[in-house]
């Protein structure tokens, strides 16, 4: 007898909406990723579709080919957006525009507002601009229990819009181009920081309270450095402070920074010796595992935080730009050094944030030697530079005392 032949499967009929067939939570959470006004068109598809844009667990609001031009129709549709959706749950929101200027800042709050009604977990704001003349949020504080991600981008901060000491889930805030106005950003829950390319006009500093921050970037501020308090369960950080920071010396470049109790000192060093606070960054990440610290030569943040060094107990892996190689003493190297007593790997970069290294060395010390006056466990100091100059051989001399030996790369 002949054995019969596997039939093939016979193809689905024409018009078949397989897509559509999808169960509903699998379909609102693809609709989740398209822009709002694309996932809105799909209501057109079939009888299916009708409703099921009003359901997606996300909205974006971002500016593509067939979106609205005028700043007029982005707001009518996306206050009609909201207006026949209702209160249906967001996982997230998302509003990328360009050119919105103030008199739209109180439509871009109510929409940000509506999200948290809405549940919403993860929330971002990021406007474009071509100056830094940003759309100021409101000034009152986020309430939220289900918020866990904030992203900003490119508006002002003013008044308790920072203080979220009610949004007991959030872990993530990352702040790009913000003006921040505002006295502190305190959370009790908050994991991750990242402040970038943001600034303050305020005279005083900025604080942060983040005593659960594990992950902390502090990136090109302009106006007066933040002060931190303590950040005890911190493992990694990155400081860079850009040319843009207002706390720097005046008098720096002739005759180094101002002596501490000297009646000569500059306005900027006697407004920084005035403060009670005994340092503004180093007090508050010294837990951390990682650091990258970065400043630009004159800035006195860091030179005046060592004079209250702590001890960086905890620190392996340190990157260190050529603020802190200064010759012939490098009083700065040497006090960080002497102060992580566990540190396994330096890196010291000796070229400018534009530039990319030439050259790298690599520095050890040997099985039979140990280093003096420095962490027993440092396994290797990696030197970047372009040429080899003074500064360079001063630097190797140095390093040389603490038994290190260098190789080329």
């Amino acid at each position: 007898m002949t054995p019969t032949k596997r039939g093939k499967k016979s193809p689905m009929p024409a018009g078949v909406d397989r897509i559509g067939a999808l169960p509903d939570e699998i379909l609102h959470h693809l609709l989740s990723f398209l822009p709002a006004e694309e996932a809105v068109r799909t209501c057109v598809l079939a009888r299916r579709w009708r409703h099921v844009w009003k359901f997606t667990t996300g909205l974006r609001i971002v500016e593509h080919e067939d979106f609205p031009r005028s700043i007029q129709d982005v707001r009518e549709f996306v206050d009609y957006l909201l207006i026949l959706r209702g209160h249906e749950p967001l996982n997230t929101f998302e509003v990328e525009l360009s050119d919105l200027s103030q008199d739209d800042a109180p439509y871009l709050n109510l929409w940000a507002r509506f999200a948290l009604l809405c549940k919403v977990r993860e929330l971002t704001l990021c406007l474009f601009h071509n100056d830094f003349l940003c759309a100021k949020l409101d000034g009152l504080p986020i309430v939220s229990r289900n918020l866990t991600t904030l992203n900003l981008r490119g508006v002002g901060l003013q008044g308790g819009f920072l203080d979220f000491s009610r949004c007991p889930a959030l872990e993530d805030i990352r702040m790009r181009h913000c003006q921040i106005d505002v006295d502190k950003i305190s959370s009790l829950s908050l994991k991750r920081l990242s402040i970038v390319f943001c600034r303050s006009a305020l005279d005083h500093r900025v604080t942060v309270s983040a005593p659960r921050l594990v992950s902390f970037t502090l990136d090109s501020f302009a106006g007066r450095t933040p002060l931190l308090e303590s950040m005890p369960m911190l493992e990694s950080a990155v400081v860079e402070l850009g040319r843009a920071c207002t706390d720097f010396c005046h008098n720096y470049r002739s005759r180094g920074f101002c002596a501490a109790n000297s009646a000569a000192r500059c306005a900027n060093c006697l407004a920084y010796n005035d403060e009670s606070s005994n340092t503004v960054l180093l007090g508050a990440i010294y837990n951390a595992e990682h650091l990258h610290l970065i400043s630009p030569l004159g800035m006195m943040i860091f030179a005046r935080d060592l004079k209250s060094c702590p001890t960086f107990n905890k620190l392996k892996t340190l990157l260190l730009n050529g603020y802190w190689c200064v010759g012939p003493d490098f009083d700065a190297l040497t006090c960080i050094l002497k102060h992580s007593p566990v540190l396994e790997k330096l890196t010291l970069q000796l070229v400018s944030e534009e530039e990319v290294h030439k050259v790298e060395m690599k520095g050890s010390y040997s099985s039979t030697e140990k280093p003096t006056g420095i962490s027993e466990h440092l396994k290797l100091i990696s030197v970047k530079y372009n040429v080899v100059d003074d500064r360079v051989l001063q630097l190797l001399k140095f390093m040389c005392t603490f038994n290190i030996r260098f190789s080329f790369e």
